[in-house]
């Protein structure tokens, strides 16, 4: 009886052993095995397991979005874990679910003002780097996160380049980024906010105006694009950057224009001309910004 369990276990070891090296003809199926540091002979035992999570840590590199999870659990891989001499196997969160249920819990950090909802969405993982005149926004954001509540804090930026380049893409992402880290922050197309902020006088106006100055951060996008009057410029942009300035708080821009076109638009209202007042405001614009360029395709289309 000895001698019939002996041919049966030896033949088991061969099969598992012959399965393990089939397996084994693909390099990068090899690579994961052998990365848990364990002979060949405990690995053959868990071939068909560790094939699986194998599979499983593919369908994760490769994808986009969750919806196109292939998994047997949305949202985890199946992982190896080496213990001791054995493997046991967990279902690890996914990196793409970890980022959606962080984000989720942090959105309410960041508040959007007649902005698309979409742009909460907006991720710095997933900005184009294939394009070179990315690269310094890129760097810029880098060393603000980095920056960020310390004394030598980064300013805010000024972003100005050709339509639909992702210059507000760009912002939303660090904005995300940033209420990862429980940053508030608020977007404001500023066009549409003016009149918006017109229209609640007799509302909400002090409100609205006060959380807009005394938010951490703050994105003013498409400035330059608004019908400009003495209102707008003197009594909401002005004070705005003006308490922006006093109280250290980083502000960005979205423009079409250069800080020299915005300049002339500023000083042109139904009034009249009025440069000094313009100067004054690009002034406080410089003193809270660096300025980048963005010329790049349009990836609206």
């Amino acid at each position: 009886m000895d001698n019939i369990n002996k041919v049966i276990n030896k033949t088991d070891k061969k099969e598992l052993s012959n399965s393990f090296y089939n397996e084994c003809q693909d390099q990068k199926f090899k690579d994961f095995a052998l990365s848990l540091e364990l002979s060949e002979d405990i690995l053959m035992n868990y071939t068909s397991r560790l094939k699986e999570a194998f599979l499983e840590c593919n369908n994760c590199k490769n994808c986009k979005d969750l919806s196109y999870c292939k998994n047997a659990v949305e949202g985890f891989k199946l992982t190896p874990i080496k213990e001791k001499n054995i493997i046991n196997f967990s279902y690890l969160i996914c990196e793409k679910l970890e980022e959606n249920l962080l984000q989720e819990a942090f959105k309410h950090n960041l508040e959007l003002f007649e902005m698309p909802k979409a742009i909460k969405e907006a991720s710095l993982k997933n900005i184009y780097k294939d394009d070179k005149a990315r690269l310094p926004i890129i760097k810029y954001f880098k060393e603000f996160i980095e920056n960020y509540g310390k004394e030598s804090q980064s300013k805010g930026l000024y972003l100005t380049g050709s339509f639909g380049s992702g210059k507000t893409y760009l912002i939303a992402a660090l904005f995300n980024e940033m209420a990862k880290k429980n940053v508030k922050s608020i977007l404001i197309y500023y066009p549409e906010f003016l009149i918006n902020l017109k229209s609640s006088f007799n509302t909400n106006f002090q409100e609205k105006f006060s959380e807009i100055k005394k938010i951490p951060l703050l994105l003013l996008d498409d400035i330059g694009a608004e019908n400009c009057s003495n209102w707008s410029r003197d009594e909401v942009l002005g004070p705005i950057l003006q308490y922006r300035m006093d109280n250290h708080l980083p502000t960005f821009f979205t423009s079409n224009l250069t800080l020299q076109e915005l300049e002339k638009s500023l000083s042109i209202t139904s009034s009249g001309v009025d440069k000094v007042k313009a100067r004054r405001i690009i002034e406080r614009i410089k003193q809270l910004t660096v300025t980048l360029e963005l010329i790049s395709e349009n990836r609206r289309d």
